[in-house]
């Protein structure tokens, strides 16, 4: 199993994502959107950073629970309710990113969302990544 970033000169350096991501490998799991609910099924965390840590953390423990880890994650899409605040938070939440997942950045998308099922959730997280 392989993964390759794939990032061209002449496109804008990426910053926290990959532009391409070559996946060779003979599983795929495609992981479901993953919201800041804890184990009974609350959203906790009042704010973005708080809410993108546990998504982040749900998503890597689905992801575990299949047999994988953060190196393997293929694409990851994040729907935050409010770009804007997004984008003001990427420091931080690129740090979180780090801090849980590493430096291997599959291809990513940002998405904004109007809302999300949980009325409180402030970000959700899906992928899709490739193991052996």
């Amino acid at each position: 199993m392989s993964l390759e970033r794939v990032n061209p000169a002449d496109l804008a350096p990426p910053t926290g994502f990959s532009h391409a991501v070559v996946a060779t490998g003979s599983r795929l799991v495609f992981l479901a959107g993953q919201t800041a609910l804890d184990g009974s099924g609350k959203v906790v965390g009042d704010t973005l950073a708080e809410q993108f840590e546990r998504a982040l953390s749900n998503l890597l423990a689905a992801l575990a629970a299949a047999g994988g880890t953060p190196e393997r994650l293929a694409r990851v899409t994040v729907y935050p309710v409010d770009v804007d605040a997004y984008r003001r938070h990427a420091p931080e939440l690129g740090r979180i990113w780090r801090a849980l997942a590493g430096r291997d950045y599959p291809a990513m998308a940002v998405i904004g969302a109007v809302r999300l099922w949980d009325e409180q959730a402030l970000v959700e997280l899906d992928g899709v990544a490739v193991l052996d």
